[in-house]
């Protein structure tokens, strides 16, 4: 089981250090989709709010989850490995200052490395979607104030990302000084959603030079797609790909159900595998070697 320090957030700012390095975080919303990016080796990982609320609530990423779903969520997450940073959605906060700070003082205790907050109103939707609705500045600004505010009192690492949505509705040079106000009140990264054009995103490195930028690839979302090698040339310190397991997760799974609804039973190689993969997958040989040096005899013949 995992018992390392908690070091995810000193893990992220030490990844950062590197100025030639781009983090490259994949989605990931539950215990499964978690394991199996620890098991691919990534550097970090990014719990996605649309995935928390279509995987815990079984609904589209309309501002449906509260604080509570989200930061149990990212909790668990980040408890699977705590030396692997884990960045976490964490919406507009919640509501005013004060339901900023409760925020950020939950994701941190929980062992969050960065949370981002944005400037959409309380009545959400994902950042790729139209439509869109925002809080004026000085509104987006006080979360800013608090959650920076609040990190710093409870003596978090935690780092502090500024969303705004505001390219689509106001254009880029309204996200842009939103973004820069947001630097002067001291939070740690940028992230411009749905930037239209390469141009653009490399504009926002040009833009926020010597201030960690955050990338957000959706497929056939509002942002072209880029290649690692792509966002690296342009400047990103921090790229997350927030929706990578969902097609690929309905497409098999749907297939698996069709077999069994068609035929009456699972396909072959699923009766194949058995759940020892998946087991092993979640840690079931290091429960077993963790009881048997403790002493304990309850799963000698677990790993046989």
């Amino acid at each position: 089981m995992a018992v390392a320090p908690l070091t995810g957030a000193k893990r992220l700012r030490q990844l950062l250090a590197d100025p030639n390095k781009l983090i490259v975080a994949p989605g990931v919303f539950d215990g499964f989709t978690a394991r199996l990016a620890l098991a691919a080796g990534f550097d970090a990982l990014y719990m996605t709010g649309a995935g928390t609320s279509i995987s815990k609530l079984g609904w589209a990423d309309l501002g449906v989850a509260t604080l509570n779903d989200m930061v149990a969520n990212a909790s668990m997450i980040a408890s699977l490995n705590p030396s692997v940073p884990v960045m976490a959605d964490a919406d507009t906060g919640y509501g005013g200052p004060l339901m900023v700070s409760r925020t950020v003082a939950q994701y941190a205790r929980a062992g969050i490395a960065a949370l981002h907050i944005e400037d959409q109103v309380q009545q959400k939707r994902c950042g790729h979607l139209l439509g869109k609705q925002l809080v004026d500045r000085e509104t987006y600004y006080a979360r800013l104030r608090a959650a920076v505010k609040t990190r710093n009192e409870v003596g978090s690492d935690m780092l502090i990302i500024a969303r705004t949505d505001a390219r689509q509705s106001y254009g880029f040079g309204e996200a842009v000084e939103r973004l820069q106000e947001a630097v002067r009140i001291g939070v740690d990264v940028v992230f411009l959603e749905a930037m239209e054009t390469e141009e653009e995103a490399a504009k926002v490195n040009v833009i926020f030079k010597g201030t960690y930028t955050f990338l957000n690839m959706v497929p056939g979302g509002t942002t072209p797609n880029m290649s690692v090698e792509k966002a690296q040339k342009l400047g990103f310190r921090i790229m997350i790909h927030p929706v990578i397991c969902f097609q690929p997760i309905m497409d098999a799974v749907k297939k698996e159900f069709e077999t069994l609804k068609s035929t009456g039973l699972c396909s072959e190689q699923n009766a194949a595998a058995g759940v020892k993969n998946a087991f092993n997958l979640a840690g079931l040989q290091e429960c077993i070697a963790l009881d048997r040096e403790a002493g304990g005899k309850a799963y000698a013949a677990v790993g046989d």
